[in-house]
């Protein structure tokens, strides 16, 4: 009930579910013919729309959890590499074969630092959640075929295939650590995602040193707002992408705050 709940209710404070619940409180005052006060919750709706898909406060919100985490040196070796679910989707028709998400960086990452000795195995962490259906196969072995693809033999991927959640990521990794005497491990994920996750490791006493990929935001990616009209026109402008952006990092701040509250973090 807690993993449900806790994909269903911070639906309301991102800007899309936030959005339409000011609307519908608007339509209600309409029903109520109270026009005058239904242009409230409108207003408001239309504020958090423009808002949540400004450029710089999508940009703002992401680089304030991306850059947490920066590489000052090069990477040192561990004893595995541990590589975070949610980055493929199920090789279910019509796809012809595994499919790989925004987040499938994590995968090609922790396929490099194997390639580059940084760890003599890679552990792959992630289940599926029970309404995602009966037939579709643990992320982590989704995963381990990518890596195989890669060139990563089998005999160094470990499977973990039962979390379903980053705390469960990091509960069933320890097990694996202590039953094989893993000791360090770098540990994949998406910058956004690294903070809680990191966090996370932190706190159940694993020595975990941040391998983070899958960056929305980078230094280039996007010309200053401030160098041309044009620029800083688009970048006030809505846009779903931005919108999208920013709510992975309002999600990754709310997950942050609940999982401090039940002392996970």
């Amino acid at each position: 009930m807690f993993l449900f709940l806790s994909k269903l209710l911070p639906l309301f404070l991102y800007p899309l579910g936030l959005a339409c619940l000011l609307l519908l409180v608007a339509l209600i005052l309409l029903l109520w013919r109270k026009p005058r006060l239904a242009t409230v919750p409108i207003a408001l709706a239309l504020i958090v729309l423009l808002v949540g898909s400004n450029a710089w406060v999508s940009d703002w919100l992401v680089r304030s959890l991306e850059y947490q985490n920066l590489p000052q040196t090069e990477l040192p070796k561990a004893d595995a590499i541990v590589v975070l679910g949610g980055c493929t989707k199920a090789g279910v028709p019509p796809r012809p074969w595994v499919d790989v998400a925004d987040e499938g960086d994590r995968v090609l990452h922790a396929a490099n630092l194997y390639k580059a000795g940084k760890a003599p195995k890679i552990i792959v962490s992630g289940g599926r959640v029970d309404w995602e259906g009966d037939n579709f196969t643990p992320e982590s072995e989704d995963m381990a075929i990518l890596l195989e693809a890669m060139g990563v033999p089998k005999t160094a991927i470990v499977q973990e295939p039962t979390s379903r959640n980053t705390r469960e990521n990091a509960v069933n990794t320890k097990q694996i650590m202590e039953a094989q005497n893993i000791r360090r491990i770098l540990l994949v994920t998406s910058a956004l995602h690294m903070p809680r996750s990191l966090a996370i490791f932190k706190k159940l006493g694993m020595d975990a040193t941040p391998a983070q990929t899958d960056y929305w935001v980078a230094e280039g990616d996007r010309q200053e707002f401030s160098d041309s009209p044009q620029a800083l026109t688009l970048s006030l402008l809505p846009e779903t992408e931005r919108l999208r952006m920013t709510t992975r990092a309002l999600k990754e701040y709310v997950g942050i705050v609940v999982y401090w509250l039940r002392g996970w973090v």
